[in-house]
């Protein structure tokens, strides 16, 4: 049963282009490798430490600049202990008007007590903002630490200066090491995430992020096990530039640089912009969708990873439209200001934040995924 669950999903007939089968890409001749889909088992691993470096990382390195930008860890006010409340809480965090009347009866209540009392609970569970620091001054490393690492890779590749040498001999083409480091290290940091999300203080948005991990994840791995990975270079690393700029706003925000945050969130619009408006439909696109028909031709899998892309390019040009409507205040008005859901987690990814204006009429959110590759 297993093996035919297996089979089914792995079809050579909807994986690869005709004529190929796995048994090609698993016997590459002497001196070349191909990728293998046992290769990313050592992701999980190399997960786990990286949670783990993450940790030593925000302890050691992050806690203490919180620190000294004398960014404190604070006390949330505490709710009042009642047990009807708790219990209705752990199911339902925002109750409606006609249960905030009902346990207004029941306990004897003003209806706005009950609502203070829900109010002061979820900010209770709500990261601190040193909390957020650390999380954002780790993203910020690794995004800056891996782009970084990509960009020299992809500098020598020619694929990067041709696109059309991603088609090339497809899907025979050689694993090269740097290729694989890229493609372990992004891949295991999305599972460290996926992790943390059960061990960290748990957000609102948890079952959202769980499946953007996920399909991160998956999208990753097919890519690899079909060895379309000079396309998903290309991916990763234009994906990942502009996050540096969105995590270093955060930084910026959290430390109450009013002014560094304002800028850093024009950079993070403009190199958005450029990245995924312009790099990522022109550049990418285009060859996955037509240069790669030219030279190799439609298969079943294609047109499933063109439609991912496509989706994805829509998605940015609706995130651009509410960046630069921020970016426009911050640049006119000054008031790009805070962080206003605190329980929110980003992962890479992307955006998935909201920074609202010092007028609280005008609330401005985004949402989004960083590394939906």
């Amino acid at each position: 049963m297993t093996s035919s669950v297996l089979a089914w999903i792995w079809s050579e007939r909807f994986w690869l282009p005709e004529n190929v089968s796995w048994a090609d890409l698993e016997h590459p001749p002497p001196g070349v490798e191909y990728p293998r889909l046992g290769h990313m088992l050592y992701a999980l691993p190399l997960a786990v430490g990286i949670y783990v470096l993450r940790q030593i990382f925000e302890r050691l390195v992050a806690k203490p600049c919180a620190h000294i930008l004398q960014i404190h860890e604070g006390v949330p006010r505490q709710a009042q202990p009642n047990a009807v409340l708790e219990r209705l809480y752990q199911s339902k965090t925002c109750p409606d008007m006609k249960q905030t009347e009902g346990l207004a009866k029941q306990l004897d209540w003003d209806v706005r007590k009950i609502q203070r009392w829900f109010r002061v609970r979820r900010n209770q569970d709500r990261p601190s903002t040193q909390i957020k620091f650390c999380e954002s001054m780790w993203r910020f490393t690794f995004y800056l630490t891996i782009f970084m690492y990509g960009i020299c890779h992809l500098w020598e590749s020619p694929w990067m200066w041709d696109t059309r040498q991603c088609w090339h001999n497809y899907p025979f083409q050689p694993l090269s090491p740097e290729q694989y480091n890229y493609y372990v290290a992004e891949l295991a940091f999305y599972w460290s995430l996926m992790f943390s999300q059960f061990i960290d203080i748990q957000r609102k948005d948890f079952m959202i992020m769980f499946v953007h991990h996920m399909a991160t994840i998956l999208l990753i791995t097919f890519s690899y096990a079909n060895n379309m990975l000079r396309a998903g270079t290309l991916v990763l690393c234009v994906h990942d530039a502009s996050d540096i700029f969105l995590e270093a706003a955060k930084l910026a925000n959290y430390a109450k640089y009013q002014k560094l945050c304002d800028g850093m969130f024009v950079v993070f619009s403009i190199s958005f912009f450029i990245a995924r408006l312009i790099i990522y439909p022109f550049w990418i696109v285009r060859s996955v969708l037509l240069e790669s028909w030219e030279i190799i031709g439609p298969y079943q899998a294609w047109w499933l990873l063109n439609g991912l892309l496509l989706v994805l390019q829509t998605l940015h040009i609706i995130w651009f439209y509410l960046i630069a409507r921020i970016a426009i205040k911050a640049i006119f008005k000054g008031k790009v200001s805070k962080d206003e859901r605190s329980d929110i987690d980003s992962s890479s990814d992307e955006l998935n934040q909201s920074l609202k204006s010092k007028d609280n009429n005008h609330n401005k959110s985004l949402n989004g995924e960083p590394h939906d590759h």
